[in-house]
């Protein structure tokens, strides 16, 4: 019998914090929206903060080949 009481008392914790961490972030008026994306941290060989590199710039040539950017 104390078996059961305690999965049931510890299945309703588990099910009752399931809304509270669905969606953190809300708007002015009051709901829930989706949370904005967090800027990428990026540090260098040191371990220093130091600015994210962006992603290399893809160009062709008239042949449709990768070629060097101008």
């Amino acid at each position: 019998m104390k078996k059961l009481v305690f999965a049931l008392t510890a299945l309703s914790l588990l099910a009752g914090s399931a809304p509270s961490l669905a969606s953190p972030c809300k708007d002015k008026q009051g709901k829930f929206v989706k949370c904005p994306e967090k800027p990428k941290v990026c540090r260098n060989a040191k371990g220093h903060f130091a600015p994210c590199p962006t992603a290399p710039k893809l160009c062709r040539n008239a042949q449709g080949h990768f070629a060097k950017c101008r």
